[in-house]
């Protein structure tokens, strides 16, 4: 057991967990797609998580410290972000809500494994959140602003928005970024995560788009779709007049007005590997846009051409794969073991037919959305 916990400080972090959960499931929008089995894949990732995770966690730890591990996300060009910082913790439990239902939890050594995962997350997000004593962006109502050291860097190179024209290419290109990593990450939006706001000076306020992995990767089937991808790290800054927001421990922006948009007054985007910050010129952008369209096409048709379980497969290792940004940033990732499916093959039949999200099932107390140990 990890110093410091036992189990009603456990029981009251599954509580916090549980109300902050239930309101980003209750307010996320359509989850089954007609191309990929999401809800199957993700059952079969998270089962995999809570059986694996502490484990591999406690090896990660003892290579860096997570809060050095979550301070690193606070550098442009790596993976440790919103979404993953929420998802190491919220996996195990919704893998724990899988075997509780099966009735093949151990309450005894769910206390330990469960102890190991919040330590471990608590300790990330404490750094990834610059250590000012907030742990999710719902702490912090939608405040999400790691990369404040470079405001002054992008902001001084976005580019003004001179016409209609040069808006509508902007929109275009951020439409077709985000729909090609939707794709490449097998229906999930967290190859693009948001961060802000960045208030400027002036009272204008900065967006931030990050977008990774979108060349070739860990994911197996880049290799055959995204060799072409000129950039696989790109930040896109908008600066924004008229406009609030807040970001949600999903990762996504939620703008008021809704459509911000026309309310964009300067852009830049930046090839951000490497944890270094470079403007993509129009030729760039120009490169980067073609070999996006062909990716997608060719993603598009690979998925189709796939049998229903290897379509499980590919995403359920993009899910359980979210650790895997933790990993790179101690130097283990190539010694831990990713394969998926591995640990919930023997549930993985009655997964894998599991089709859309459950309806119906009733939550009076938000707190109880996660099961406490009893």
């Amino acid at each position: 057991m990890p110093e410091g916990y036992d189990k009603a400080e456990v029981n009251r972090l599954i509580r916090y967990h549980s109300e902050i959960s239930f309101n980003l499931t209750s307010q996320r929008t359509a989850l089954e797609s007609a191309l990929i089995p999401i809800t199957a894949y993700i059952t079969v990732a998270c089962v995999e998580a809570y059986r694996r995770y502490p484990e591999m966690m406690v090896e990660i730890a003892a290579a860096m410290s997570p809060e050095e591990i979550g301070r690193a996300g606070r550098t442009v060009g790596n993976e440790i972000d919103t979404v993953r910082m929420w998802s190491i913790a919220n996996f195990h439990f919704v893998g724990r809500t899988v075997l509780a239902g099966a009735g093949m939890l151990d309450f005894e050594q769910d206390l330990v494994r469960t102890a190991t995962v919040l330590d471990f997350w608590k300790r990330a997000a404490s750094g990834y959140r610059g250590d000012d004593g907030t742990l999710q962006a719902a702490d912090a109502d939608g405040v999400v602003t790691p990369f404040t050291r470079y405001v002054e860097e992008i902001a001084s190179q976005c580019v003004p928005i001179v016409d209609a024209d040069h808006l509508s290419r902007i929109s275009r290109l951020n439409a077709l970024l985000t729909s090609y990593e939707f794709l490449l990450w097998f229906d999930t939006r967290s190859g693009y995560q948001d961060s802000g706001p960045y208030h400027l000076p002036d009272g204008r306020v900065l967006l931030l788009r990050h977008f990774v992995k979108m060349g070739v990767s860990d994911f197996a089937w880049s290799a055959n779709v995204a060799a072409e991808m000129p950039f696989n790290t790109v930040l896109c800054a908008f600066i924004l007049d008229g406009v609030s927001f807040g970001v949600t421990d999903f990762g996504t922006a939620v703008t008021e007005p809704h459509d911000y948009l026309p309310h964009v007054q300067a852009f830049g985007l930046f090839d951000s590997a490497d944890g270094e910050l470079r403007l993509i010129d129009d030729a760039g952008i120009a490169e980067l846009t073609a070999a996006a369209k062909s990716a997608q096409r060719a993603q598009y048709r690979a998925i189709a051409a796939m049998e229903r379980s290897e379509k499980i497969d590919c995403g359920a290792y993009v899910y359980f794969s979210f650790l895997r940004p933790f990993a790179v940033a101690a130097g283990i990732a190539e010694l831990q073991d990713w394969t998926v499916p591995r640990d919930s093959l023997d549930l993985y039949p009655f997964l894998s037919l599991i089709e859309g999200a459950p309806e119906g099932v009733e939550v009076p107390d938000p707190g109880m959305y996660y099961v406490p140990i009893p």
